[in-house]
């Protein structure tokens, strides 16, 4: 049985980790002649503070535009298609939504057939909210997962 991959997911965070991870990303498009799509995923913090207006959402959309700026480089220096989007991995509304829900429901959204995931030490950095999603993403996602 052979492997079709079409577009490659790859969470985000603005971690040098999640960069590394977007370098493995490229590589399986690259061997499937895929796409990429990165999200970025926000952590907690930073939707706490954009909620409660204490930071511009603005500002955060400046930020993560120019690290997946670095992600496009990334991707179409090897010649490999690639998306972004942003989304919230907290919400102060809804229980389940977390990081590892984020990442799977993104993948079904963009209809992704391979997930890379950096799988990060816990460092309790705030912006980098994929470390306790790695695991949940190996856990439930339908599609073949690539830790890193």
């Amino acid at each position: 049985m052979s492997l079709t991959v079409e577009r490659v997911l790859v969470p985000v965070d603005g971690s040098d980790e999640s960069l590394e991870a977007v370098e493995y990303a490229v590589a399986v498009a690259e061997r499937y002649d895929a796409a990429v799509h990165a999200v970025y995923v926000l952590g907690e913090e930073v939707v706490r503070a954009i909620e409660e207006a204490a930071v511009d959402e603005s500002e955060v959309a400046e930020d993560t535009e120019a690290f997946t700026d670095t992600v496009r480089e990334i991707a179409e220096a090897e010649g490999v298609p690639v998306s972004t989007s942003i989304a919230y991995g907290f919400s102060t509304k809804r229980k389940t939504t977390h990081p590892g829900s984020v990442v799977l429901d993104t993948a079904e959204d963009v209809d992704a057939d391979f997930i890379v995931i950096p799988r990060e030490p816990l460092t309790g950095e705030p912006g980098e909210v994929l470390e306790k999603a790695a695991e949940y993403v190996l856990l439930y996602a339908s599609q073949p997962v690539l830790s890193v």
